[in-house]
């Protein structure tokens, strides 16, 4: 794509499926790192990964050629068969279906790459629920929240 510039910061979250709290500290930052790599090799640039126990906040610069859809299902997809190849959790692993993405100018990224990495930190005070919710509302994006927090996808 000759003469194509963009800038194209996205925050994206979603989490496991039924949100149990099966991301442990036993192999949580290697998932970091996998999902990290995976962003990479689809050709986006990977600004900041990390989460909790039941959910993940990636943050990336996304490729034109790519659709955020796409990433996420790749994202998705090969991270939840390396949990399982790897059987770092009992029974079989599965990320929700659906996820929240959220786009920032490059004045902003610095406070969210902060805000990513500092997410043990931040859950200590306020469970995921209200941080999903206040990011929603924030963004001025309509939910219904039986959706959002339903336990079966």
């Amino acid at each position: 794509m000759a003469n194509t510039y963009t800038q194209i910061n996205i925050h994206a979250i979603f989490s496991v499926k039924g949100r149990e709290n099966i991301i442990t500290q036993n192999f949580r930052n290697r998932l970091h790192e996998y999902i990290a790599g995976i962003i990479n090799n689809t050709k986006n640039y990977s600004l900041a990964v990390n989460g909790y126990k039941d959910h993940i906040h990636i943050f990336f610069e996304l490729n034109p050629v790519n659709s955020l859809s796409g990433v996420i299902r790749e994202v998705k997809a090969n991270s939840s068969k390396w949990i399982n190849e790897n059987k770092f959790v009992l029974g079989h692993f599965n990320w929700q279906g659906g996820y929240g993405a959220f786009s920032y100018s490059r004045s902003q990224r610095d406070h969210v790459i902060k805000y990513i990495m500092e997410q043990e930190k931040h859950h200590a005070k306020k469970p995921f629920r209200e941080e999903y919710m206040e990011l929603l509302r924030k963004f001025e994006i309509p939910f219904e929240d039986h959706y959002i927090f339903e336990f079966y996808d």
